[in-house]
This record gives C-alpha cells, sequence and structure tokens, in this order.
C-alpha cells in the first residue's frame, strides 16, 4: 500500500480533527500535511464531515443526540488515555454475537447503573462507519436516515422494531438493516434492557 494512503486510512487524522491525538501525532499529521497536498486535503474533508454532522444535529435536536454526544465525549477521552482506534467488523446477516466478544467482553462496556432510557458506548469510528454498544430500556424514537444505513445484532433482551407498516420481533441474535428513508422505532419487550451492537455506515 502507499505510505501515504496508508497514513490517511490509519485514523490518525481523525484523531487531529477531534483534538484527541497524542503531541507526537499532531507532528507527524502537521509534517504529512505540509509535504503531502493529498492528506491537507483529507484533514479538510474530515473537518467538514464533522462540522456537518454538528449542524445537523443543532437543527433537528432530538433526545438520541445527548446519549450521542455523550458516547463522543467518552470515545474521545478514552482515546486521549491511550486507548488506540479500532475497526471493529462491519455487520451483516452473517454477523454473530461472538464477533464482537473483544469489545464485549471490556469490563468498561457495562450499563452504568444510573443509565436511563439510552445509553452507547462507540466501540469503533471512522469517517464512514461509527459501531458502538447500546442498551435501551424502553424505546427509541420515530426516525429516519437518508444518509446512512443503520444496523442491530441483539445481544441481550428482546424487542419490537417497527419499520415502515411492517413489525419484527427480535431476541439474542438477531440482525436487522433499517431500509434507508423508512420511518422506523424499537420498543423493548423484555424485562431488561435490550443490548445490541448499533452500527451507522455512511452512503457511498
Amino acid at each position: 500500500m502507499n505510505p501515504i494512503t496508508e497514513f490517511i486510512e490509519s485514523g490518525i487524522l481523525e484523531l487531529y480533527v477531534m483534538g484527541a491525538a497524542s503531541p507526537e501525532d499532531i507532528r507527524a499529521v502537521e509534517q504529512m500535511a505540509i509535504a503531502h497536498p493529498e492528506v491537507k486535503q483529507e484533514i479538510e474533508q474530515i473537518s467538514q464531515a464533522i462540522e456537518y454532522y454538528a449542524q445537523t444535529c443543532a437543527i433537528k435536536p432530538r433526545r438520541t443526540v445527548k446519549t450521542l454526544v455523550m458516547a463522543t465525549i467518552d470515545y474521545l477521552e478514552r482515546m486521549k488515555q491511550g486507548e488506540l482506534p479500532e475497526s471493529p467488523p462491519v455487520l451483516t446477516p452473517a454477523s454473530k454475537v461472538s464477533d464482537y466478544d473483544k469489545w464485549l467482553a471490556n469490563e468498561q462496556a457495562i450499563l452504568p447503573e444510573n443509565a436511563e432510557g439510552i445509553y452507547a458506548r462507540i466501540i469503533g469510528y471512522t469517517p464512514t462507519a461509527t459501531t458502538a454498544i447500546i442498551w435501551v430500556s424502553e424505546e427509541t424514537e420515530q426516525e429516519v436516515h437518508h444518509d446512512e444505513y443503520e444496523r442491530f445484532l441483539v445481544v441481550e433482551g428482546t424487542c419490537k422494531m417497527q419499520a415502515g407498516d411492517n413489525t419484527f420481533m427480535l431476541g439474542a441474535g438477531d440482525y436487522f438493516d433499517i431500509p434507508l428513508h423508512t420511518p422506523h422505532q424499537l420498543t423493548v419487550t423484555s424485562k431488561v434492557p435490550c443490548k445490541a451492537i448499533l452500527q451507522r455506515l455512511s452512503v457511498t
């Protein structure tokens, strides 16, 4: 692989833009940006993508925004403390819960006792994919996605997914992907929170 391409795809530029890079990585990024226009262009594109996401959330605030903001802050703090960025597997109909054991087994990947409603812990981020462990205690708001695919893999509990005019009953091990432009809402049907791997992928 081309060294510049490898540098761009390493995840270091995302950490740099989000302010979570180490001093050494900051120097490396800035030196590469000066020497290679494609690195500088990639930084600008990442910055624009993050700004667009922030503006979109600000224009249409939802209850889930707080959850995502808090999860992002937690993720950035973990990066600052030395946690290395990772790219969990892309969710597909063939995915199994065991594919994510590495992240589910983390001692910090638990639902806090004071958590209410929806709680999320980001386990992987790239410009095109965000992966998180999510817990829903009751239900989510109805929402529609036009520019990203949303996929679930249920880990624990059971839930009802209303997608358009169709209703799907889901339990541990079940995979579900939300069609674009389709109103959807999740309602928990178990006594325990519904725990799932959630992945959002940009439409390319």
